[in-house]
């Protein structure tokens, strides 16, 4: 069998990368020019390794191993080759061997998977970074609130605590969107109707768009209920129509449709699952420039913008992803440069549509009935939040006994004759989590009621705190009110 005619992709080359022959295998395979005197770099680059040193090496006999990955330098597409040199000495001339074999497939999926463990990096990062974050706002709001009971509004320094505490609640926002992407942010889910919840929206997101702009909104007329945030619901939903009004600087129309989806079998798409059943689906559909599409597997990272530099945080589509996937829902995209994109959600339908509430919160008082003389067991490993949180709690007459970790807090509860009304913990402490001390302290004290405080989310804490009865949870980063409201609801309970 002649050279030409071998079906796997063949080129010979001297020392210095010039092709002496190159069957049509190769050619097939390479689909770019290749002459007698090409040079192998003219068509292939390296990853990282000069093609030069590696040619080199292999002529020289050095090593066992002679294989690379190279990146073809087409136009259409991106074309990666696994080439194996093999070392021939004819007479006083070495040539090289070498084999091609197409390996963009594999490094399509090696990409996919250092991309993942990328994504999962940067999640636990945001996570635990805006669980620090959110300790600190607590204490500078905290500490704020304390010093404004001290000054009215006729005071000078009045002015500047409210520009401290406002722009503290403003990077409290954004530590909740970097929470949304990690997927560990705060939801109050409930029961929802998405007619009525882009009928609540509408009038913002008109004026959000702009008189250039048309919004139309297309609803299915059967349309089942889903369970979700209403709020985070809505943020999504902003995200997504002002990224729509950006792509069209000069006007066009923006189409919301929402639509009932059955899938009789699971659905495959974007190395995503989605399994059979019934689903309530989104698309919102703008006719702007597209993206291209060597973006749109980059687009839900965070910090990732197509837009010029000070038009865009890079935080709202992997915000927008974080809600919809803590959601329990799905998040898909089409573009076509020049013709528009399309964002389609797809949430599962939720097939009660009433949920009684918990007893416990039928019985709240309303904030405004004040109880005091309580005794606070406070457990919080950060001292500033500590310090905040126990003088709020005796400005409003409560007594307040104050430990840093769950062992501290279980030593003073030894004291059979120490009455305690409520226990105030935080989650993650050092040794015992708050769970933990509060499971051991229930069996001497068993009717005593806890708050449990965090900058996580509720829902990934361990399932021991979904076990202890008359436990609520209070979000960090909170206020004064906030945090002496809950007390004393907790309190008029007992």
């Amino acid at each position: 069998m002649r050279f030409d005619d071998l079906p796997v992709a063949l080129l010979k080359v001297d020392v210095n990368g010039r092709v002496q022959m190159a069957n049509r295998a190769a050619r097939t395979l390479v689909r770019l020019p290749i002459d007698a005197g090409t040079n192998v770099g003219d068509f292939m680059e390296g990853l990282g390794r000069s093609i030069t040193d590696w040619l080199a090496e292999a002529a020289a006999g050095h090593g066992d191993h002679h294989s690379e990955f190279l990146l073809l330098k087409r136009d259409d597409r991106e074309v990666f080759v696994q080439v194996g040199l093999n070392r021939v000495v004819e007479g006083d001339k070495t040539t090289l061997i070498a084999v091609l074999s197409d390996a963009t497939e594999l490094k399509s999926l090696e990409a996919q998977f250092v991309q993942s463990q990328k994504m999962q990096a940067i999640g636990q990062l945001a996570g635990g970074v805006a669980h620090d974050f959110n300790n600190l706002l607590t204490a500078i709001t905290g500490h704020c609130d304390l010093l404004l009971l001290r000054h009215d509004q006729g005071d000078p320094d009045f002015g500047d605590l409210v520009q401290i505490n406002q722009n503290a609640n403003r990077a409290a926002a954004l530590v909740g969107q970097l929470l949304a992407f990690s997927r560990k942010q705060n939801l109050r889910p409930k029961v929802l109707d998405l007619r009525d919840t882009l009928a609540d929206l509408t009038h913002l997101l008109n004026r959000l768009v702009g008189e250039k702009i048309s919004l139309n909104l297309e609803h299915d007329p059967v349309l089942r209920s889903i369970r979700a945030d209403k709020r985070q619901l809505e943020q999504v939903l902003m995200n997504l129509v002002v990224n729509a009004r950006d792509a069209m600087p000069d006007g066009g129309e923006i189409t919301i449709q929402t639509e009932s989806i059955v899938l009789e079998v699971p659905l495959e798409r974007d190395r995503v699952s989605v399994p059979a059943g019934k689903y309530v689906g989104v698309k919102v559909t703008d006719e702007g420039s597209g993206i291209a599409p060597e973006k749109l597997q980059k687009i839900f990272e965070p910090f990732y913008t197509t837009k010029r530099t000070g038009e865009g945080t890079g935080l709202g589509l992997s915000t927008a992803y974080g809600i919809v996937k803590q959601t329990g829902g799905y998040i898909f995209v089409d573009s076509i440069l020049d013709q528009g994109t399309t964002f389609s959600l797809l949430f599962p339908v939720h097939d009660l549509y009433e949920v009684p509430s918990k007893p416990a919160k039928e019985s709240r008082v309303k904030a405004d009935v004040e109880v005091r003389g309580g005794v606070v067991l406070l457990v919080e490993d950060e001292a500033p939040v500590r310090s905040f949180a126990s003088r709020a709690l005796r400005l409003r007459g409560f007594s307040v006994l104050e430990a840093e970790s769950g062992e501290e807090a279980l030593e003073i509860l030894e004291d059979n004759d120490l009455h305690v009304d409520l226990f105030v913990s935080d989650v993650i402490l050092p040794g015992l989590d708050g769970p933990s001390w509060v499971v051991r302290a229930r069996e001497a004290r068993p009717d005593i009621k806890v708050i449990f405080m965090s900058g996580y989310a509720e829902d990934s804490f361990p399932d021991k705190q979904a076990s202890i009865e008359g436990s609520e949870f209070l979000p960090k980063p909170f206020s004064l009110s906030d945090l002496t409201n809950i007390v004393q609801e907790q309190l008029a309970l007992v």
